[in-house]
């Protein structure tokens, strides 16, 4: 029998959501809890503090530690949107999430995400402009270029998930089982009763303007970077060139490498229509939103001089005030 919209919206709308997470391995819980609790307080440690350096030392007040602060932000914006909850519900019996709650997970992820992927290729066009063009360096990255561009990432952001989740809510949903830890986009549409081909095809266009574009300017700048660097006559032209993209190129390279392995591996037409989703994948999405959030300060600490030097400077000046 065909439910009228208003039963619709009372039993599906306005009811919880159950995350499934690892509710078949109870056992690994309490693990993950405290492996995931450790890597969640060393994201905010290790962000925060890139961010108060990149404020309280002048000489880091360049559009690249702006992009390094707001990319710090961002990592602990998006991690936020969601390992709180999920710690919660490795504790609780009741993993459940409301309408509401969900799509604002929903909403935040997605956005912190999509965020992320145009700031780094705008942080990959800084790296170009210094290391291509050195003396228009000042002129091309103002501050009146680098700070448009930083809040074009963010608007990007806000306006593509707003759209996505805009159309997502308005579904009716037959099930209210999701198999993942948290709200993710894809995990929600598949508990929806009705065609989804419009929303398939609004994330296929989303994902080409603010996922596969931000990386071909990625894959584009490095090219021109790497040709750049090879017409350095000597090896210590070269290394201390290479140094200065250094990190934010193994940045890209773990965040893009695992968007692009989990989301454009090969999948059989059993998997993507079946509420089945192995537990090594939904590991792997979980520590995709953890890892590349805990790296990014480790990474950009270890392979910058500048950073180590301030951090040094800090210590001493924390020690010997004493």
């Amino acid at each position: 029998v065909r439910k009228s919209t208003m039963e619709w919206e009372n039993q599906t709308i306005l009811v919880e959501f159950f995350l499934k997470g690892l509710s078949d391995y109870p056992r690994l819980e309490p693990l993950f809890f405290a492996l995931i609790l450790i890597m969640y307080v060393v994201i905010l440690l290790g962000n925060g503090t890139l961010i108060l350096i990149s404020i309280w030392d002048s000489h880091l007040h360049t559009p690249m530690y702006f992009f390094l602060g707001n990319l710090s932000f961002l990592d602990i914006c998006y991690t936020t949107t969601s390992i709180p909850s999920i710690l919660v519900s490795f504790l609780s019996e009741r993993k459940t999430i409301s309408f509401s709650g969900c799509a604002i997970q929903m909403f935040l992820g997605l956005a912190m995400g999509t965020t992320e992927c145009v700031l780094l290729g705008m942080m990959a066009f800084d790296r170009y402009v210094a290391i291509c063009n050195p003396l228009r360096y000042p002129v091309i990255m103002s501050k009146d270029s680098y700070v448009p561009m930083a809040a074009g990432s963010w608007f990007s952001g806000v306006i593509n998930s707003a759209v996505q989740t805009a159309f997502v809510i308005q579904l009716n949903f037959c099930r209210n089982n999701i198999n993942h830890f948290s709200c993710e986009i894809l995990a929600v549409m598949k508990l929806a009763c009705a065609d989804i081909s419009g929303n398939e095809f609004i994330m296929v266009v989303a994902t080409t303007l603010f996922t596969l574009m931000p990386l071909l300017l990625i894959v584009i700048s490095y090219s021109l970077i790497i040709s750049s660097i090879l017409k350095i006559r000597t090896s210590e032209g070269r290394s201390k060139a290479f140094s200065t993209c250094s990190a934010h190129l193994i940045v890209v390279i773990i965040f893009y490498g695992t968007i692009l392995f989990m989301y454009m591996k090969p999948k059989s037409k059993e998997t993507l229509n079946s509420e089945d989703l192995d537990a090594t994948d939904k590991l792997i999405s979980m520590f995709y939103g953890v890892m590349t959030p805990m790296m990014n300060p480790l990474i950009y600490s270890l392979r910058n001089k500048d950073v180590k030097e301030t951090v040094k400077h800090l210590f001493n000046r924390s020690f010997f005030s004493k």
